[in-house]
Parts: C-alpha cells; structure tokens; sequence
C-alpha cells in the first residue's frame, strides 16, 4: 500500500501541475446537492443543470417537489434523462427524510462523523456511495472521494486499484491513498483527465503525463512491441 499511496501521491502532484487547483461551483445546501446529485447520474454536467434549475423553477422548494405529482416532477427533470426514474427517486429520499427528521434539512449531519454521515444517506434507494460522498465533500465539509466513471476508469488504468475492485470498494480503497485535504481536488482534477484524455474509447495516451505511471499504457506498449 505504501508504494501504490506514493504513485497516487505523484499522479496527484502531476494532475495539479497541468491543471491547477480546480474550483467547485459555489457549494449548495445539502438537500440541493442531493438532488443535484441523484440528476447527474447517467448524464452530463449541462442536462443535470438544466434540469435541476427547471425543478427550482418549476416548484420553488423542496416540499413542493415532494408533494407534487409525479408526472409534473418528471417532465421538468426529463432533460437529464431516466426522468421516470430519477422523479420519483427524488420524491421517495424528500418523503423519507421529512418522515424521518420532520423537515427537509440535513444540516445536522455536520455533526456527525463522517462514516455516519455517509450511512445515514446511503439508507435511502438511489443514493450509493457516490452519490453521497459529493453531498458530504462538497455541501457538509466533510472529508469523502466520490468515485464516478471517469475516476473508475482512470485510476484502474493507472494501476492504483486492483482490476477487478468494485466501484463501491473503490471509494474506501482510492479515499487511503490520498490525504482527506485532497479528496476534494484529486476527485475533479481526475474527472478532468478523464474527460479531456483518458478517454473511454480512445484515450490519448500518447500526449498523456501520467503515461509512464500508467499500466495500461504499459502493457499497451509490450503488446505491441511483440
């Protein structure tokens, strides 16, 4: 472990030298950010804005969105797509969290520890570790890497996760290997080298910084030098 910690050390230094120290969109409240959120799965950042800025728009607040019918909820989140699933997803976590707290506020989990923050949320449908590990990281200040396709993708060509792991195992194995103070830049700067090289289908591995880190390159390189 202490050898893979210093090669995520290293891609870590490398990511914030070409990329600087990246910036989070002002913070929300944490009932926003889980929306946001449980919006941006299976589309990009553009269709979930759109479609969380329709929801506000449309409602005005969170209990109106709880209490609306579930086709009006729907067909104002329908640009981030799966909307007949992410509707009433939202509706049922907003039901869950006013029946459980009496209100839609989550501030008390700032007073938690954060492995029973992120237990807390991870108890209702729709909302895995991911999900609430960017509601704890970038709404409640606590320390959590959210691991999403492009850091999946990334970190297990890099080698600094075992092939095989599990996205859910990954998020506590990925989270040892960097200092809690990175987990917020690492995360975004990794999702950046996702999108803009190491990409899914064609990866530009020949223009690529980490490519001497990287296993996958590596083994790239062997296979066709035999």
């Amino acid at each position: 472990m202490s050898d893979l910690r210093a090669k995520a050390q290293e891609v870590y230094a490398r990511l914030l030298a070409a990329y600087g120290e990246p910036e989070w969109r002002d913070p929300y409240p944490p009932i926003d950010e889980l929306v946001s959120t449980i919006l941006s799965q299976n589309t990009n950042d553009r269709n979930r804005d759109i479609a969380f800025h329709r929801l506000c728009e449309r409602f005005g607040t969170w209990e109106a969105v709880r209490d609306a019918p579930p086709d009006e909820v729907q067909e104002a989140i329908r640009p981030a797509g799966l909307a007949n699933q992410k509707g009433p997803r939202i509706q049922q976590v907003l039901r869950a969290i006013t029946a459980e707290r009496g209100a839609l506020d989550l501030d008390f989990l700032r007073d938690l520890p954060a492995d029973e923050a992120l237990a807390w949320l991870m108890r209702f449908d729709g909302v895995g570790p991911k999900t609430a590990s960017i509601v704890l990281q970038f709404s409640l200040g606590h320390p959590a890497f959210p691991v999403d396709t492009h850091i999946y993708r990334v970190t297990g060509r890099l080698g600094l996760r075992p092939e095989k792991m599990s996205v859910e195992q990954a998020h506590v194995h990925l989270a040892r290997l960097f200092d809690p103070e990175q987990y917020g830049p690492g995360h975004l700067n990794i999702i950046r080298h996702g999108r803009e090289v190491c990409h899914a289908r064609r990866p530009r591995c020949e223009s690529c910084f980490l490519s001497d880190l990287c296993d996958y390159y590596s083994a790239l390189q062997a296979a066709q030098g035999a």
